[in-house]
């Protein structure tokens, strides 16, 4: 019988410890909303702290406008060592169409950041929803949900 990283690190002599965001941590929500207006934009709607795992999210909208698409990533910021990272417009959501209205999941897949863990600075990772394609009119909510402590 095999076990998980984390069991194995419980059952070991002598016993190590597990990081409360792999066992015990308080799941924690982040929301935010926009009023998009005849825009396209990348748009900052909240910061998530440094160590959190990204468990999962929605990004929900109304129909936006023709040719409108959606995505949501980070804005450039620095990690936890100080060096820089670059900005990441799909790193949750890769783009889609947002020219009707719905509500789709973030942080989908592991590819797509599911369970990964922030490496922020103390300003945390700013997280962005970017609204192209076409001029797109309407509100976007984004809900992420992690755990930190």
């Amino acid at each position: 019988m095999a076990n998980s990283i984390q069991y194995a690190k419980t059952v070991s002599v002598p016993s190590e410890k597990i990081k409360t965001n792999e066992l015990s941590g308080r799941v924690r929500a982040a929301f935010a909303e926009y009023e998009a207006s005849a825009e396209q934009d990348t748009i900052t709607m909240f910061t998530i702290p440094n160590g959190a795992r990204l468990l999962s999210g929605a990004v929900s909208y109304d129909a936006l406008g023709s040719s409108t698409t959606i995505s949501v990533g980070y804005a450039a910021h620095t990690k936890a060592d100080g060096t820089a990272q670059t900005v990441d417009v799909d790193e949750y959501k890769a783009a889609a169409a947002s020219t009707s209205a719905q509500s789709v999941a973030v942080l989908d897949t592991m590819a797509l950041g599911k369970n990964s863990v922030v490496d922020a600075d103390k300003d945390g990772l700013p997280v962005t929803v970017t609204l192209a394609g076409a001029n797109g009119t309407g509100t976007i909510q984004l809900q992420m949900f992690y755990v930190i402590d």
